[in-house]
């Protein structure tokens, strides 16, 4: 029998913090390849540490080196990291980037390889999740983790809180009553901050920020706060500790509260369905607890390199529908085209829509007009229901 009553946490981490640098650098770089050439390949990795930039990878397009290395330092500037140990116009930035190898082109690019069908970048496994417990079907406590720091962002760009520095992390423990998240049971907040401020100092910063982030009511005289407890927090960011592109992949999805294939996002083309699909699994599982088929859905999506239909489409309901699994599957594969292409076309991801992923999570996001975080739309619900007979 499922859990009613139970406490369950998830964390956030800043545009600031080291591993988040570095997605930011790597979809930068996506981002700078895709505006250039909408069918361009890239598959970039970047490492950061104390005045040190190392970017790594494969790709296919008509961008420089140098002009990867200008994108990196704008990123960091865009960040905020003017500090000693970490400053955009001082580090040395590295970038050993080559060719994309023949060997993978040919098991993605229409009319080459054993398929000639365009096929999947790469094997795995992709998971999509949503759940009724925000307005935005995120798991709450990932959400709340994510707006905390989105607000304390804000406050540090607008001058509002300059106490602040880039570097934080947020983490939210929600008490949940017969299944249903009710109050903040425990919220810690650790950021980077200027020098000669205590722990209460920042406390008295931040809290405003939580208090706003979190709905009315669920922060209460029995909340446990943890601000800053390991006392100073001055050194941060790469300086602090080095950084790495797709160690994060935990925050950038559903916060633990749901499965995760185990590929990261960041750095990724769009025929690299470790991306991709990804998207696509939350587009759909969205859409079916936008249409009100289940209150909670998982979906997963595998992929053979070089194939372009899907292996498998697997729902999950965790008993929340009437519907039998296997029925909303069935619709799933009426209603969208999952090969990489389909996938492709249907979101329009052949667009420089990455570089905004990197921080505060790549689901739960607003839609925008240039087709940014297409894959959050629910348009796709009313033919899901007239599918499903």
């Amino acid at each position: 029998m499922t859990r009613k009553d139970y406490l369950f946490t998830s964390e956030s981490v800043s545009e600031g913090h080291p591993d988040k640098v570095s997605d930011a650098i790597s979809d930068s770089i996506v981002d700078l390849f895709i505006a250039a050439e909408p069918e361009a390949r890239v598959a970039v990795e970047t490492l950061c540490t104390t005045n040190n930039v190392v970017i790594a990878g494969e790709v296919r397009g008509s961008v420089t080196k140098d002009q990867m290395v200008a994108a990196a330092r704008k990123t960091i500037r865009e960040i905020g990291y003017e500090q000693k140990g970490f400053h955009w116009d001082h580090c040395e930035v590295q970038c050993f980037v080559h060719g994309q190898s023949a060997h993978i082109a040919q098991g993605v690019d229409a009319g080459t390889g054993l398929h000639k069908e365009e096929g999947a970048g790469d094997q795995g496994i992709m998971f999509g999740y949503a759940c009724d417990e925000t307005d935005v079907l995120m798991p709450a406590p990932l959400h709340y983790s994510h707006k905390i720091l989105e607000l304390m962002a804000a406050a540090r760009h607008s001058g509002e809180a300059p106490q602040l520095e880039p570097d934080s992390k947020s983490q939210v423990t929600v008490e949940y009553r017969d299944g249903k998240p009710v109050r903040a049971h425990t919220i810690v907040i650790s950021t980077q901050h200027a020098d000669g401020l205590s722990s209460a100092d920042i406390k008295d910063i931040v809290a405003p920020y939580a208090e706003k982030a979190l709905p009315n009511g669920w922060i209460d005289a029995n909340t446990v706060w943890h601000v800053n407890p390991t006392g100073q927090f001055v050194i941060g960011g790469p300086d602090g500790d080095a950084g790495l592109t797709g160690r994060k992949i935990i925050v950038d999805t559903y916060g633990g509260a749901a499965p995760h294939g185990g590929g990261a996002f960041s750095g990724k083309d769009p025929t690299k369905v470790d991306r991709s699909a990804a998207y696509a699994s939350r587009y759909v599982a969205k859409n079916v607890v936008a249409a009100g088929l289940a209150s909670r859905c998982c979906v997963q999506l595998a992929y053979a390199i070089g194939v372009a239909q899907p292996l498998s489409i697997y729902v999950d309901t965790y008993g929340t529908s009437e519907i039998h699994a296997s029925v909303i599957e069935d619709a799933i594969r009426k209603s969208i085209d999952l090969t990489p292409r389909g996938i492709r076309e249907t979101l329009g991801l052949n667009r420089p829509i990455y570089r905004r992923t990197a921080a505060y999570g790549h689901f739960g996001r607003t839609p925008e007009d240039d087709g940014g975080f297409s894959w959050e739309k629910t348009d796709l619900a009313e033919k899901l229901k007239s599918n499903v007979g």
